[in-house]
């Protein structure tokens, strides 16, 4: 008996070794997530349109497309969109593009543009600032937009005269992105978007996860890259921002609509920002918070921007439920550091309330100028003993100094700072000697992420929610951090 016994239990044993090894030698993969039908390829789009374009097709959207309230378009991974001349996708209901760093998406024109990328290019002779078509404009019905390892290029048309999204109108100038529900979701992780006459992404209202994506020429003579309105709460961090008109990243409470203006930006790299705008004065080059919006801004990198981070007093920021620090500036001009504090009066009335932190590099100190002192001021502020000082700061001691050591950019530049659009040949990533290694913080009693969307659908809800790292910028030595 205990022979069989013994013979029953090597034959198990044997089964569940051959078992093993079959299992082993398998590679089990995830199917591609399948919405409704699958949306034909066979004939340019128009008008109302839902279901799953199938990976490795291309779709021509010929005139606009709907995608209307209750219905789903989704992209699959290696899906490419192209978009004829003024067309417009309105978003109605759900639009998911779940792209991957392997098979990315493309959204973009039906023609193909060589993009000019190399330093200096002029602007008025750009493809990227055409405005080839109306971007993805999202109704206050959308409840979620979520675009994952996508490509979206070449935004800014007008809109046409039959064709408007709530709150546009014939004529005007699109967004690349605009979303608009306090009550829905916007999603962007690990994309790209290249050229655009405005503001690359604009939020009306929303909650939002902006992270680990790359934008390039934004702004033909103005525009921000991402422009978060009333009702905006939620995160960007992670993003590289190259040559941006005006702002890269803004918060801003107007319109009153919805939660406060809640947004942390960190980790973030900002390149040659503000130099596209009409009116340059008073206005920003990197991070702006004004109009009672509240957030936070560390561990973020400023290089050759014409104006670091703004906090605007008119009308003014949520200064009191605020905070920054960590952050690292480098320029090639006095005009570049003695602006990385902006406090000079921009238009009639209006000015800019930003004070040094002592744990920002170049870490300008409170230092009074009077003569009894025997020292240079970096950072002079009114009141105190000598009330009558003007709110002033002098950073001619950092001109060219503290090269945050980029693998392949060169610095100190030589050219025009605005001449840099586009990431085109450098990479910003950090080399193992930068200082700008291990000097930003991860502490989260100082900044975490809001993580503030609440999509129900696991599939859909944000792939990462990347934690504050502590090398300043969007890229880490640890390899965390945007991928791009």
């Amino acid at each position: 008996m205990k022979t069989k016994i013994f013979n029953l239990s090597a034959l198990a044993l044997l089964a569940s070794s051959l078992l093993t090894s079959c299992t082993d030698e398998k590679v089990i993969s995830t199917p591609p997530v399948v919405v409704g039908n699958p949306v034909s390829d066979a004939s340019p789009l128009s008008g109302s349109i839902n279901g799953t374009m199938q990976t490795g097709k291309t779709y021509i959207v010929g005139d606009d497309v709907t995608i209307n309230v209750g219905d789903t378009l989704l992209l699959q991974p290696g899906v490419t969109v192209k978009v004829s001349r003024g067309k417009t996708i309105l978003v109605k209901g759900v639009f998911i593009s779940l792209g991957s760093q392997t098979s990315p998406n493309y959204i973009g024109p039906d023609k193909t543009f060589t993009k000019t990328d190399e330093v200096g290019y002029p602007t008025a002779q750009d493809s990227a600032y055409i405005g080839y078509w109306t971007g993805i404009n999202c109704e206050p019905t959308c409840t979620l937009l979520n675009l994952r390892w996508t490509h979206v290029d070449y935004t800014g048309a007008n809109f046409g005269a039959t064709f408007i999204p709530t709150g546009e109108k014939a004529g005007k100038g699109s967004k690349g992105i605009l979303f608009a529900n306090p009550d829905g979701d916007l999603i962007i992780e690990d994309s790209w978007m290249y050229g655009t006459i405005d503001d690359f992404v604009r939020v009306s209202s929303g909650r939002i996860h902006i992270m680990r994506n790359t934008f390039e020429k934004g702004g033909a003579t103005g525009g921000d890259a991402i422009n978060a309105k009333s009702g905006s709460v939620g995160d960007m961090a992670y993003n590289l921002f190259v040559g941006s008109a005006t702002n890269s990243t803004k918060a801003s409470n107007k319109g009153g609509v919805g939660s406060q203006t809640n947004v942390n930006m960190y980790n973030n790299t900002y390149i040659s920002g503000g130099y596209r705008q009409k009116s340059p004065t008073g206005r920003g080059g990197s991070i702006n918070f004004e109009e009672g919006a509240r957030g936070k801004a560390f561990n973020n990198m400023l290089v050759n921007c014409r104006a670091g981070i703004r906090i605007h007093n008119n009308p003014a920021a949520d200064v009191v439920n605020m905070s920054y620090g960590y952050n690292y500036t480098y320029g090639d001009s006095l005009i570049v550091m003695n602006n990385v504090y902006p406090v000079g009066a921009g238009k009639t009335g209006t000015t800019t309330v930003t004070v040094p932190q002592s744990t920002d590099i170049p870490a300008y100190k409170t230092l009074l100028s009077d003569p009894k002192f025997k020292q240079d001021y970096l950072y002079v502020i009114s009141g105190g003993i000598c009330p009558n000082i003007i709110t002033e700061y002098d950073g001619s001691a950092y001109v060219k100094v503290g090269d945050p050591k980029f693998v392949s950019s060169p610095l100190p530049y030589t050219k025009a700072l605005r001449a840099v659009s586009a990431v085109g040949s450098f990479n910003f990533r950090l080399q193992s000697s930068s200082p700008a290694i291990g000097k930003g913080t991860a502490d989260a009693a100082i900044i975490a992420p809001l993580n503030a969307t609440k999509v129900a659908d696991a599939r859909f809800k944000p792939s990462e929610v990347s934690l504050p790292g502590v090398d300043m910028g969007c890229y880490q030595s640890n390899g965390k951090g945007n991928q791009h």
